[in-house]
């Protein structure tokens, strides 16, 4: 939490030390002169946290959250004179109170993202189970053949060795041997329920399109590429199968 409050206070003095620069620049306007590096260096500081500053505040403003600039810039200028209008203790209470505010709207957008990521899976899985060659599962797992093969089929304690690509219902790639011109193994009983049941399926040399519901992938995870409740799609090829090796005791 001191982390986050250092942060806003520098935050907040930054924009308005940027506003003050605004200003003056209205008045008057001054080259920048960038010959030492002294002067690089204190321009560099400033560009830095400008940077941050101006997607942090881009951040606020799609949650709702709009900072007065001129308090912004008062508060500063105030502060530089030592005749700040709320003491230390008082910053510090409503800045807690604005992360706070933050934290509980970021909640309700993810929440929000979450629910209709999840009503579009749905959909998505309905139309989809329509479609003539794909096959639906017990469990949900929707499948189809895309190239079809002769070889044996992997048990759970298997390594499998295969290819391929992994993309949002919209179309978006998230991952993708292909691309890194790679093939990947894995034991297939540590990976998304959708892949050990679905690989189950397939004899070696198959290539294989997976739909995966969400409840089979990665749930109410939120990894960045793959958002909540994502149903995902997946084109697999079974490249090899590594036995599990036996112990003596077997």
């Amino acid at each position: 939490m001191k982390k986050t409050i250092k942060l806003s206070l520098v935050a907040a003095s930054v924009l308005a030390l940027t506003a003050c620069n605004q200003e003056a620049a209205k008045q008057e306007v001054k080259e920048v002169k960038l010959e030492t590096e002294a002067q690089q260096q204190a321009y560099g500081i400033g560009a830095s946290v400008g940077t941050f500053l101006n997607k942090d505040l881009a951040d606020k403003k799609e949650l709702g959250i709009e900072l007065d600039q001129e308090l912004m810039l008062r508060g500063f200028k105030d502060a530089l004179a030592g005749e700040a209008k709320l003491d230390e203790e008082k910053i510090r209470e409503v800045l807690t109170t604005l992360d706070e505010s933050v934290r509980t709207k970021q909640q309700e957008q993810a929440k929000a993202a979450a629910a209709k990521s999840k009503e579009e899976g749905e959909k998505y899985l309905a139309d989809n189970a329509k479609k003539e060659g794909v096959t639906v599962t017990e469990s949900g797992l929707q499948y189809e053949v895309i190239t079809a093969a002769e070889g044996d089929k992997p048990a759970e304690t298997d390594t499998v060795k295969v290819h391929y690509k992994g993309t949002l219902i919209d179309g978006t790639e998230f991952d993708s041997s292909y691309s890194r011109n790679e093939p990947t193994s894995f034991p297939l009983n540590r990976v998304i329920p959708g892949w050990t049941e679905g690989l189950q399926l397939m004899p070696v040399g198959s290539k294989y399109k997976f739909t995966i519901p969400s409840e089979l992938a990665y749930g109410e995870r939120d990894l960045g590429k793959i958002p909540a409740n994502s149903t995902l799609v997946f084109e697999v090829e079974l490249l090899e199968i590594v036995k599990a090796e036996k112990t003596d005791a077997e």
